[in-house]
This record gives structure tokens, C-alpha cells and sequence, in this order.
């Protein structure tokens, strides 16, 4: 059986926390997209383990699978895993041969691009790590994928193509230095290096060969989406957005494994009780447009720990927009979602969702599809009957109906306007801290 699991919002859902709960039941966790730009923040037993690349399925012992959709820098990928290892863990880290390297100069190029934009509305805010470089790189035909790393003769050849291009990028056009980024011979010996650890370690694979051998062997595979489904490159608010599909078709595209099988499986959206983002963009229900406003927002922000794992950029705070959660429904097709983060908006003195736009006189239950339209959108705001705080442990141990009245309320909207059912329920960050409803691998229907 197959699990998807997608960020229905602007990432920072808490996805991790659901790969790690669910993933107990997975034989092998595969990373579809994305790089380490994908903060997530697993916790088991008050432990803390925060991870950029390395599937969140590492720390309950699975098998985790970099697809040939990620972009994966090695620097990160085997700092990751010694580090675990340090900790008394021993990560089995796969990485697809077609999956593409993030080098240094992509990463040099990403920092001096997102300047350039800087005076400008095209500022996208990334997170500098040379994510969107490297897709860049793979569309044009001129990218370094990780199975080139295993052969000298083929990586030599590669680095002399594309090296003096970037040389060029950064001296011709921005009329900046090149350094050791650009340097074909330091390249070359760091790289083959990598390569002979990989080698070593047993790390690459064919993917899609490797998934579907697993799944025909009757084992439960579990597709890991990062970031959310309005940063995704073609269902997102373009141009602020990554450079890759977050969304359910990546799962297919970015692993190898068709979409006939993703489609037969369960694809579970995961919510964040309200709504947050690092970086530019439109967010109509923001909180911002007074001082009671920003105080609410700084609330939350501090209650929920919004901050980028990444970065530790402070998130910008909104209420929960359905629009924006009926197009990710859609978009993906879920068959049911898990929401988080409902015991942080305990306690406050009102809690309100956008319910739709208002966009010209007429009134949008889903997003326009021009991030230009999207920011021109007003939210109508439904509010709701605040819950308590309560000894959310309690409430994790004892189970759904002892989650308070006006939370339960809260939640029934969510199910009744998205169609789909709640599988779990996020109230605190630690595993055991979940509501479980369903499980999705043993979802019958």
C-alpha cells in the first residue's frame, strides 16, 4: 500500500510529526521534491531531531529514499546522517541515481539572484541553499545527477561544460569575483569523493526499480511531499514559490512509481490549524492590519514555535484560509487530512477562519489563478466559539471526544467544506502527542 503525504498550505504544516507517527507502519519513506530547503522537526519522547534532507522516516529505523525529484546537496545529506549517527541512530539513506546534485556555485548563484531581485516585486524570499539553481540547471540539460558522481570520467566531463558558464553568469553578468564555487579541479576532487562514499555505503539506487520491487513484495511505501501545496511551481502563487511539484503528482513523477499505484492509495493533506509563511508573497487573512492584530500574531507565533527550522526566519501568521484549503483538496485529491497545531490556538480570545474571497463583488469559495488576482482577494472571515486550555496530554491519551466542544466544532467545518474526513489531530509536537483517528495504512474505506 502506498501513503502520500502533502502540505495542503504554505509548508510548515507539521508533515513531519505524520511521517513520523505513521511512518511505524512504513517499510520505506521516499522524499519526492525538494531539498535542504525542507526544514522538518521530528520529536520522539522529548527528544528534538531537526532534519533539512534526510527523510523524516530515518528516525523510526525505515528505510528513507532521496527520489530522483530531489535536488540533494551531499554536504547536508552526510552531515545529516553522521549526526544521527552520533546520536545513537543508524539512518538507511537511499539516494536516486537521477536525483541532481546541488553544487556550490548554485548556491553562490541563489544568494546573488535573490539580491538582484531585491529592489524589486519579484523577490521570492528563498532560503539561499541553491534549490532553485540546481532545477534550473536540470530543465536546461546542463545539471549533475547523482549517478554522475560515481563515474570520474563522466563528472570531469560535466564540470567542464557547465563550470565556465556559471564563471561567466557571475563575472559577465553581475560583475562580481568567481571563487572556488567555479573551480573545475576543486570541484572535481570533492565530488569524486562523494561519490566513493556513496559507493561505499551502498547509498544510490535505480528508485523507480527499487520502490516498485518493494511495493510488489507487498510493503507499505510512504511518499514524503515538502513544502505546501501554494509553493508548488505550478499550482502555487507564482513566481513565489519553490521550483518543484509538493503537490500529490510529484509523488509519482518524483520517484518513478506510476500514478496508477500513488492514485490507488491514500493521499492525506496536512493542515495547520491556522496559517503561517516564511517569505514574499500574498496571505489575505494575515495578521497585520492593526496593533491587536500583531499581538494576536505574536501570540501564536511564540505558542506555535514559528520559526523557520531552516532559517529560523520568523513565520508571518494569518488565519486558516479555506479557499486555499479547497484548492489543495482538489489539486491532490485527498482522501483524508490530519490538522495540527489545534491546542496553540487554545485559550485566545476569538479564533476566526477565511472562509472566501471577495474579489471584485463576487464572492470565491477557491483562489484565483493569478498570484495578482490573489493578492486583490478580501477574506470573509467566519468566527468561531474559542476552546480552553486544556492538559493537552490528557487529550492525546484519552482521544477525540475529549478534545474541547468548540475544537471538535472547529474541525467539523474543516471536514464538512474540504470533503474528505480528519485522519489525526496534532496537539502538542512530540508523536505521542497525536490524535489518531485513522490510520491510513490500515484504512479500509
Amino acid at each position: 500500500m502506498t501513503v502520500t503525504i502533502v502540505g495542503s498550505q504554505l509548508g510548515d504544516e507539521g508533515k513531519g510529526a505524520l511521517v513520523d507517527l505513521w511512518g511505524g507502519d512504513a517499510d520505506v519513506v521516499a522524499r519526492y521534491q525538494g531539498g535542504d530547503n525542507a526544514g522538518h522537526t521530528v520529536v520522539e519522547d522529548g527528544t528534538e531531531y531537526k532534519l533539512s534532507l534526510v527523510p523524516s522516516g530515518a528516525v523510526r529505523g525505515k528505510i528513507g529514499v532521496l527520489g530522483n525529484g530531489c535536488v540533494v546537496n551531499p554536504r547536508t545529506l552526510f552531515s545529516e546522517i553522521d549526526t544521527l549517527r552520533e546520536r545513537g541512530l543508524d539512518p538507511d539513506v537511499r539516494v536516486a541515481r537521477r536525483a541532481h546534485v546541488i553544487m556550490p556555485y548554485h548556491r553562490r548563484l541563489d544568494g546573488i539572484e535573490e539580491e538582484a531581485k531585491a529592489d524589486s516585486d519579484m523577490t521570492v524570499g528563498t532560503t539561499g541553499r541553491g534549490i532553485g539553481p540546481t532545477y534550473e540547471d536540470k530543465v536546461g540539460r546542463r545539471g549533475i545527477r547523482v549517478g554522475d558522481l560515481l563515474d570520474p570520467e563522466v563528472l570531469r566531463q560535466r564540470l567542464e561544460y557547465v563550470v565556465p558558464q556559471k564563471r561567466a553568469v557571475i563575472e559577465n553578468v553581475y560583475d562580481l569575483e568567481a571563487g572556488e564555487e567555479c573551480d573545475v579541479e576543486a570541484l572535481f576532487e570533492e565530488f569524486v569523493e562523494v561519490g566513493e562514499r556513496l559507493r561505499a555505503e551502498n547509498m544510490t539506487v535505480r528508485c523507480g526499480d527499487f520502490l516498485a520491487e518493494r511495493h510488489d513484495d507487498g510493503e507499505n511505501l510512504m511518499f514524503e511531499g515538502a513544502q505546501g501545496t501554494l509553493i508548488d511551481i505550478d499550482h502555487g502563487s507564482y513566481p513565489y514559490v519553490t521550483s518543484s511539484n509538493p503537490t500529490a503528482g510529484g509523488a509519482s513523477t518524483g520517484t518513478g512509481v506510476g500514478p496508477t499505484v500513488v492514485g490507488r492509495g491514500e493521499v492525506v493533506g496536512i493542515v495547520k490549524a491556522y496559517l503561517s509563511r516564511v517569505g514574499e508573497g500574498p496571505m489575505p487573512t494575515e495578521l497585520k492590519d492593526d496593533d491587536r492584530e500583531e499581538e494576536l500574531a505574536d501570540v501564536i507565533r511564540e505558542k506555535g514555535g514559528e520559526f523557520g527550522t531552516v532559517t529560523g526566519r520568523p513565520r508571518r501568521i494569518g488565519w486558516l484560509d479555506m479557499p486555499m484549503l479547497r484548492h489543495a483538496a482538489r489539486v491532490s485529491g485527498f482522501t483524508g487530512i490530519a490538522v495540527n497545531h489545534l491546542d496553540v490556538l487554545a485559550g485566545l480570545d476569538e479564533v476566526k477562519v477565511g472562509h472566501s474571497y471577495q474579489l471584485d463583488g463576487e464572492e470565491l469559495l477557491t483562489m484565483p489563478a493569478t498570484t495578482e488576482r490573489w493578492a486583490e482577494c478580501e477574506p470573509t472571515l467566519r468566527e468561531f466559539e474559542p476552546w480552553p486550555e486544556v492538559d493537552w496530554a490528557d487529550v492525546a491519551a484519552e482521544g477525540y471526544e475529549a478534545i474541547p466542544e468548540n475544537g471538535r466544532a472547529y474541525l467539523d467545518y474543516l471536514t464538512e467544506e474540504m470533503g474528505v474526513p480528519v485522519y489525526a489531530v496534532g496537539v502538542g509536537p512530540d508523536r505521542a502527542e497525536t490524535v489518531e483517528l485513522v490510520n491510513p495504512f490500515e484504512n479500509d474505506g
